[in-house]
């Protein structure tokens, strides 16, 4: 049987310089690590473990921690409930900073003449008129085939389907997530997986 994480090291890593970024590859896998919560572990491409999310119980929509591998939160995301039937804002904020300005909003596109859309991501608090489009998530969570793209266009991340060595295909559970670190931040990219699942 193919291992979903090779290792399971959880010391930390230094992230490299700018001009060494490459496409990174990891495997997210949407199982806590803690037993009984629900969450997501994820993995790099050495089999090393990178985030991890698995401090809410299932129905709790409100408040979610991305975390390294050594528990530590990077982001935190929390829904914010619109009026007037407009749907759910999301807010990222860096740490576990919710007073802060955040750092992005995800809206749910609700845009019925394109619906290859699932989602837009705003620079900060969305307020519906002056912020500019920083990201555009295309596709199907659902059957695990997503691109983010970039205010240009050009893929930042992309959600696939992850296949065993012998071309087996993991169910929906286990995917990667390609992310290209010049256009988006690895721990962004993996919080529009966590609000895509929320979403779908």
């Amino acid at each position: 049987m193919t291992k979903v994480y090779p290792n399971a090291s959880f010391t930390g890593r230094v992230p490299p310089c700018k001009a060494e970024m490459k496409e990174e590859v990891m495997t997210v896998w949407k199982k806590s690590l803690i037993f009984n919560c629900n969450g997501f572990t994820v993995f790099d491409g050495k089999g090393d473990l990178v985030y991890r999310v698995d401090n809410y119980m299932e129905g709790n929509k409100g408040s979610i921690l991305l975390m390294d591998a050594n528990g530590k939160a990077l982001l935190t995301i929390r829904c914010k409930k619109m009026s007037l039937g407009l749907g759910d804002n999301w807010l990222v904020y860096e740490g576990e900073e919710t007073m802060a300005i955040p750092r992005l909003s995800v809206k749910k596109s609700v845009n019925i003449f394109n619906n290859k859309c699932l989602a837009y991501v705003t620079a900060g608090e969305s307020d519906g008129r002056n912020n500019k489009t920083m990201y555009e998530i295309e596709g199907s969570y659902t059957r695990r085939c997503c691109a983010v793209l970039d205010d240009r266009r050009r893929i930042a991340a992309e959600i696939k389907r992850k296949e065993g060595g012998s071309g087996v295909a993991f169910g929906t559970d286990i995917f990667r997530l390609v992310v290209q670190p010049n256009n988006i931040r690895t721990d962004f990219a993996m919080a529009l997986v966590i609000l895509l699942d929320q979403m779908f």
